[in-house]
């Protein structure tokens, strides 16, 4: 029987009740979670993201794709080593748009993901 997770962001579903998603969806909610959450912003745990929305007001380059593929790297590293094995981040900058691409072994099933997440630079 397959395991139903809370979905991110936190919703109310059709039926009345708290959204669900599965395991590979909650992963993936777990990645956006860390990526997009600025150090500072959760109270209880102040060094928990890498903050990559503080990036949209500085200029799209190589230089600050390879200093975010570093930090991606390491705060999903340190944050969810439980969950995943990172096994490659891949950061692209193309005109206003940076990418994030996320290739990564589940720990729960054993199951290789690549993920890609996109925002504006």
């Amino acid at each position: 029987m397959d395991m139903a997770y809370i979905n991110y962001p936190f919703f109310i579903d059709g039926r009345g009740r708290t959204a669900t998603t599965d395991r590979n969806q909650h992963v993936r909610q777990m990645i956006e979670q860390v990526l997009f959450t600025n150090p500072g912003e959760r109270v209880n745990r102040p060094d928990f993201g890498c903050g990559l929305r503080r990036l949209v007001f500085m200029p799209n380059s190589q230089p600050l794709a390879a200093a975010t593929q570093v930090l991606v790297k390491s705060a999903l590293q340190q944050w969810l080593q439980n969950e995943i094995q990172v096994e490659r981040v891949e950061v692209t900058a193309f005109d206003d748009t940076l990418t994030v691409t996320v290739a990564y072994i589940n720990r729960d099933n054993g199951q290789r993901q690549v993920d890609q997440f996109t925002g504006p630079a």
